[in-house]
Parts: structure tokens; C-alpha cells; sequence
């Protein structure tokens, strides 16, 4: 891998909007590929950083994002109080 990918994947592993599936579209590399480049490209702290903050995060899983979309549009979705 060069470092121009690898600095790629990192750059689109950090952006909210940019889910696992476009990353292997453009990359090549899955989840799990994605995961161990970031864990060999950061610094643990900055490692852990990243993975709490993508776990469970609906925009990095295309399916869960488009599922949560259709809720919010039945009206489904989360309330929020004001």
C-alpha cells in the first residue's frame, strides 16, 4: 500500500459522511481492511478515538443510514424534546 492510499483511507475514515461502503468502492478495502489501516496509522490514543466515535454511528454503515432515513421520514425516529 502507499502512503498516498493509506493516508486516503484514513482521511475518509475520519469524515462522518463517508460510509464503509464508499470507502470500498473507491479503495478496495472493507471495514475490517479499513480498521486495521487505521489501527496501524494512528496512535493508539487516536485509534481508540476514531473507534469510539464510528461505532455505532449510522452515516459509516450505508445500511443502518438508509434505514434511520426512512424512519425519520415515517416519522419514526427519534424524538427530540425542545
Amino acid at each position: 500500500m502507499t502512503e498516498e492510499l493509506r493516508d486516503r483511507i484514513i482521511r475518509m475514515a475520519w469524515e462522518d459522511r463517508t460510509t464503509f461502503d464508499e470507502i470500498e468502492k473507491k479503495t478496495g478495502y472493507r471495514e475490517g481492511d479499513v480498521i486495521k489501516v487505521m489501527r496501524g496509522g494512528l496512535k493508539a490514543s487516536s485509534f481508540r478515538r476514531w473507534r469510539k466515535r464510528v461505532s455505532g454511528r449510522v452515516t459509516k454503515h450505508w445500511g443502518l443510514f438508509e434505514k434511520s432515513r426512512a424512519e425519520i421520514k415515517e416519522g419514526r425516529g427519534r424524538q427530540v424534546d425542545l
